[in-house]
């Protein structure tokens, strides 16, 4: 098995303590994720995010629905959260979200998703051919929902194409 990473970052006009709420709040992430996947929170609202809050929730893959549950390892208002797998469809899952103050007030935003497949030379194949494109297009959804919402900038610490 290889450990896969996904990394990503958005700079956005908005203060962090407003984008860290937005996230903060489990019940966001039907917003944020691409309607096809059917995201349902089953944890009853509202869930209190703290270190130690389960989340439970179901998302469909095509016709099959699959139960996911994390567990928040690290809550740090309003600077990063850490969200892992405890159930679902990966042998591992550990999802660092960052929120850096930039100096003009706005917010950068930053995911670190380390991630392994099952099924062993299977899962690398199925990450080749599907996951790592549909990993990107649910980042890319939550990145274009995220610009509308928070009003997306540049990054000033980074390198404009």
């Amino acid at each position: 098995m290889r450990l896969h990473v996904l990394e990503r970052t958005q700079a956005v006009a908005s203060s962090r303590e407003e984008v860290f709420g937005f996230f903060a709040r489990p019940e966001n992430l039907a917003a944020i994720t691409p309607p096809r996947l059917d995201f349902r929170i089953l944890t009853p609202s509202p869930v209190p995010m703290r270190n130690g809050t389960l989340i439970d929730y179901v998302i469909k893959l095509g016709p099959l629905p699959l139960h996911w549950r994390t567990l928040i390892t690290c809550y740090e208002p309003p600077f990063r959260f850490i969200d892992e797998q405890l159930q679902g469809p990966y042998v591992f899952w550990h999802h660092t979200h960052q929120f850096d103050e930039l100096p003009d007030g706005g917010t950068r935003l930053g995911d670190i998703v380390r991630y392994l497949l099952p099924l062993g030379p299977l899962g690398e194949i199925a990450h080749i051919l599907a996951v790592r494109r549909q990993l990107a297009q649910i980042f890319d959804h939550r990145r274009r929902v995220i610009a509308a919402r928070f009003g997306e900038r540049p990054d000033p610490g980074k390198e404009q194409p």
